[in-house]
């Protein structure tokens, strides 16, 4: 029974945001700033707007893929919803959704038909859309004119959410139910394993790897027009510093980029544990750049335990 939760995929992201919870506890030595209820405002804040970028790269890298077009559909439409959405933000959205998926189906296309690497094909997409919002807002930064729409986004629920985050989980949810509960789960982490095993049993490799891109278009999408409304503001360079962070909050969530490893809970998980380093650290009045050093210290943990001698070494260790 032990042996089964230790090798669950979600018993490792929780187990990092649980010992980062209760170091930072610790350190806290009860003063109570890791505990209070703006701690928590501020983790699910960042977790709004790391989630489903997170989540659409972490699909991507179960199926040994990579999107570096997140970051580029992210700042396009945050760009177009304030550039469209002012008056109406259900047209912002629209606009906003619409090209984050046709993004996504292009590149998608792309890759299944010309047989080309994820990585030059959504390097082309980043490059495009970053140019485009950059046409797109002249250069400067655009304004959001809706006061009340930003204020409905920002407005705290029960002291913890706000409706961004509480879309956010809302979507991750959806995704963790479909992935757990249809075949399309287990055939996203056979085409990670093995993708040619995988059409030999009968996945659909070229519909799952298309839908896969156009999902993830539209969670850079979604997440980008939701943090324009929130900010108030758009701006082409502004928006697109989310690679980083969505990769680090998927590999936390137990994704190798390697592929076939993985759950959306686990990305979920990770993009939390993201959220809590930042808030409980500004918390306790660390300086910025804690937060990169702890991080980057549990990812190299991470990655040395993901070793396949460390592996080796700790089979033979349970084995005795």
């Amino acid at each position: 029974m032990a042996g089964s939760l230790r090798n669950h995929p979600l018993a490792r992201p929780l187990a990092i945001f649980v010992a980062c919870f209760i170091l930072l506890v610790l350190v806290d030595r009860g003063r109570g700033n890791v505990l209070a209820l703006a701690t928590g405002f501020s983790m699910f804040e960042t977790f709004a707007t790391g989630a489903l970028v997170a989540l659409g790269l972490g699909l991507c890298m179960m199926i040994r893929e990579f999107d570096l077009s997140v970051a580029g559909v992210f700042s396009l439409a945050g760009c177009l919803m304030a550039f469209m959405g002012g008056s109406d933000p259900y047209l912002g959205f629209a606009a906003a959704l619409l090209a984050g998926v046709v993004v996504g189906l292009v590149q998608g296309l792309i890759i299944v038909r010309l047989g080309l690497s994820s990585v030059g094909v959504t390097l082309g997409g980043l490059l495009t859309c970053v140019g485009l919002a950059y046409v797109l807002t002249e250069n400067r930064s655009l304004p959001y004119d809706n006061i009340e729409a930003t204020m409905a986004v920002t407005r705290r629920i029960w002291g913890l959410f706000s409706l961004r985050s509480l879309v956010c989980l809302a979507v991750v949810a959806l995704v963790a139910v479909v992935f757990g509960v249809t075949r399309w789960g287990r055939e996203i982490i056979a085409m990670g394993s093995d993708r040619r095993a995988a059409i030999t049993a009968g996945a659909p490799v070229t519909g799952l790897l298309i839908a896969i891109f156009a999902f993830s278009g539209f969670c850079a999408a979604l997440s980008g027009a939701m943090l324009t409304m929130a900010l108030a503001t758009a701006a082409a360079s502004g928006l697109s510093d989310v690679i980083p962070p969505a990769a680090a909050a998927a590999i936390l969530g137990g994704v190798s980029l390697a592929g076939g490893t993985g759950r959306p809970l686990g990305v979920a998980l990770g993009v939390l544990t993201l959220g809590l380093l930042r808030a409980g650290l500004n918390a306790l009045g660390a300086p910025p750049f804690i937060n990169d050093i702890a991080l980057g210290a549990i990812l190299l943990a991470v990655g040395v335990l993901d070793g396949p001698e460390i592996a080796r070494r700790l089979k033979r260790l349970q084995g005795t």
